[in-house]
């Protein structure tokens, strides 16, 4: 196979067809660009409080102070000018599918979003560009009085919760992103589970970016009570236009004392899309949080879950899946913070290269003075598939006590056609030879992902590999 036939399947009619298509939906008109009157017509078109807007205005008046990161991938070519900041479809919210425009129900249904929910989630939400347009809560999960819903809703339902937890993890003073987000944000998930209730099913979103030129903003915050248990799932992706479009999230995690958060993501934006996203968590004592997170899409993904292990006997994982194809960026990995004495931190990170795609790994460890025997493992692991693909690592280390136990370790790997070739001897195909080598290099970390995650993610891998030995 030549190295062109890379680009063919990227841009494949399989890729479109599942996820590259856009839909005819009816938007509030809204200009493009970024002022403070932007600002406030999308904080008064969604009825919020004072104190909501006084919190848009700091973020907006940060963004605009702070200069763009010149580190990491080049981000200069995007013109926040050129952008929409909010595309709400005309239709509202529904909590029953057969409520769902027709135009935003098809997107949804090609995507799989309802089936998924109907099978196998305990609970739902679906966000078409800036709004949320369907969320469905399972009638177990009120009986335990957990709290699933949209963080628009959570503003004027829950607003004690939101007023103590919103932005405290993660402020505007953040970075330029954090900031266009608290100015911007729209939708995404808010979730509160009650002291010692273990949720028995995953709860899921999905995030579709559809508008040509605009971004989505979503703010997800998540509190689990003292002993708490919750599985959160999103999926993204996005139309394939010749424009391109900014996704800058943020998400907050807070586990309580013995309290678990598994947070997955599985990342297919469009190749026009710019992911530049801040998550971040913190672990009281004995609380365990785990970010799994496959980058799979997107122009440019720059993205670094955190955790702050605060108590005695926190636990925080880091697990990450990157592939950067044919003119692609992926920068990603992940840091931890142990505050703490008796915490154990662990990252691993995987990555494939293919054609001129580069992956770079960025990963942080700081042990404070207090946190006594801690426990640091890190891993990072790169697959390069051809000549041209290329990888980074940059491992940043602050061990400040002599008793901790530190490892670390990096690999860097090429598949050959030797190897190719000697599976395809014993009746395997090219494509499926190539799949069964990446996906036993990322076994570690798909066999963590819940079942319907899992076969999807060896889905796009299988359709991302077609063509990728030249």
């Amino acid at each position: 196979m030549v190295a062109e036939e890379v680009q063919k399947i990227i841009e494949s009619e399989e890729y479109k067809e599942r996820y590259g298509f856009s839909a005819d939906v009816a938007y509030e008109s809204f200009e493009k660009g970024l002022s403070e009157n932007v600002v406030r017509k999308i904080s008064k078109l969604k009825g919020e409080p004072e104190w909501m807007l006084e919190k848009r205005l700091l973020g907006y008046k940060v963004f605009e102070s702070k200069p763009m990161p010149q580190w990491g991938a080049n981000l200069n070519d995007i013109n926040f000018d050129e952008i929409y900041y909010y595309k709400m479809p005309k239709s509202k919210e529904g909590n029953n599918w057969k409520d769902v425009p027709q135009e935003i129900k098809s997107t949804f249904d090609k995507l799989g979003v309802p089936e998924a929910e109907r099978k196998f989630f305990a609970g739902a939400e679906a966000q078409f560009d800036s709004g949320v347009v369907y969320s469905n809560v399972n009638a177990q999960l009120e009986k335990l009085g957990v709290i699933f819903t949209d963080t628009d809703t959570a503003v004027k339902k829950y607003p004690e919760l939101m007023k103590k937890y919103f932005g405290k993890i993660i402020p505007p003073t953040d970075n330029k992103f954090a900031a266009l987000n608290t100015a911007t944000w729209s939708g995404g998930s808010f979730i509160y589970v009650p002291k010692g209730v273990k949720v028995p099913m995953p709860l899921n979103a999905y995030f579709r970016i559809n508008a040509k030129s605009s971004g989505q903003f979503e703010r997800t915050l998540i509190i689990a009570d003292e002993g708490a248990d919750v599985v959160y799932l999103e999926g993204c992706t996005a139309a394939i236009y010749s424009e391109n479009s900014l996704h800058a999230a943020v998400v907050e995690l807070v586990a309580m004392k013995n309290a678990h958060i598994r947070y997955v993501t599985i990342q297919n934006w469009a190749k026009n899309v710019y992911n530049l996203v801040t998550q971040r968590a913190t672990a009281a004592e004995g609380a365990h949080v785990e970010w799994i997170d496959a980058n799979i899409g997107s122009k440019i993904n720059m993205k670094y879950p955190s955790i702050y292990l605060q108590g005695r006997n926190a636990k925080g994982e880091i697990l990450s899946i990157a592939l950067a194809g044919e003119g692609q960026v992926q920068d990603s990995g992940g840091k931890v913070y142990h505050l703490a004495p008796d915490t154990t931190s662990r990252i691993i990170s995987k990555s494939i290269s293919k054609g001129t795609g580069l992956t770079t790994f960025r990963g942080l460890v700081h042990v404070a003075k207090n946190a006594e025997n801690a426990n640091v493992a890190t891993s990072c692991d790169a697959l390069l598939l051809d000549d041209n693909a290329k990888t980074n690592t940059y491992p940043y280390v602050d061990v400040q006590r002599n008793d901790t136990l530190m490892s670390h370790e990096a690999r860097v790997g090429k598949v050959n056609e030797e190897d190719v070739f000697y599976l395809m001897s014993r009746g395997i195909s090219e494509t499926d030879a190539l799949a069964m080598i990446v996906l036993g290099f990322l076994n570690d970390l798909t066999k963590v992902l819940p079942m319907e995650y899992s076969l999807e993610l060896k889905r796009l891998i299988k359709v991302d590999m077609t063509g990728a030995v030249g």
